[in-house]
């Protein structure tokens, strides 16, 4: 009877896509999802093309640790698909003549006998050193596209850029507000200073410092200067507006000399 337990190390195969090491064959794609599991068996439809087969649980291995693509289960035998279920895959291996003087098979197995004392132990940890590698081979990818990200953000010229929140009551203002209806709208300035010295742009600046930046009224004189925009404490441009004639309102901007 079906039931839904399983070990805790297959616990993440619940709810995440996963692939089989070595691929199951004759199966085209190589990603499944759990269905359900019974004392003996687990259950498991193909993400792609919705088939379902049944594996017994002494033929699955270990899985890995790392989640990025699919997490990795791997199997103790190489399987395939066949007459609607899964059988261990047998190998043809076509036997080369033996030379005169190489020993028979008998003769070479008896010379080894700690291999031949345990029967599958070569193909099991065959499949688990498998991978051992492929998991260790997706830990250096993930570590190195880390670093690589790490690496461009720490010299990207974007780096130096600086996001500052201007108080939507500055972005609501327009050239047509002057220094009165500024005061209105936002009350009056901690510091209210004109320039006008010969050959520079004629220019008011309103100092706000709860909102950290100074308002920039331009005119041909002190009482009749318009807004054109706003300037940080470190006279970044904030905000512009567009000025009659079109001119880039911005370089203006950046081009005032500082007081």
């Amino acid at each position: 009877m079906a039931g839904s337990s399983l070990p805790p190390s297959l616990e993440p195969l619940r709810s995440r896509t996963f692939a089989f090491y070595p691929a199951i064959l004759n199966v085209e794609y190589n990603e499944w999802r759990f269905r359900k599991a019974s004392w003996s068996e687990i259950c498991v439809i193909n993400a792609k093309s919705d088939l379902e087969i049944w594996l017994p649980r002494r033929l699955i291995g270990e899985v890995s640790s790392i989640g990025e693509p699919v997490i990795i289960v791997g199997l103790r035998k190489e399987l395939e698909y066949k007459a609607g279920t899964v059988w261990p895959h047998e190998r043809r291996i076509l036997e080369m003549p033996r030379a005169p003087s190489e020993p028979p098979d008998s003769v070479a197995a008896a010379q080894s006998p700690d291999a031949a004392s345990v029967p599958g132990a070569g193909r099991a940890e065959g499949a688990e050193s498998r991978v051992g590698r492929l998991v260790a081979i997706t830990l250096g990818v993930v570590l190195l596209a880390v670093a690589l990200v790490y690496a461009v953000a720490k010299l990207s010229p974007l780096r130096s850029v600086r996001f500052t929140a201007v108080d939507q009551d500055v972005l609501s203002l327009t050239r047509h507000d002057d220094y009165y209806s500024i005061v209105r709208k936002l009350g009056p300035p901690t510091r209210d200073r004109w320039r006008s010295e010969s050959g520079e742009p004629q220019y008011r600046a309103l100092w706000y410092p709860q909102r950290s930046c100074y308002l920039i009224l331009v005119g041909p004189d002190r009482n009749d200067a318009h807004y054109a925009g706003a300037l940080d404490r470190n006279w970044r441009v904030l905000h512009s507006v567009e000025l009659p004639g079109g001119a880039d309102t911005a370089s203006m901007l950046r081009a005032l000399p500082k007081f």
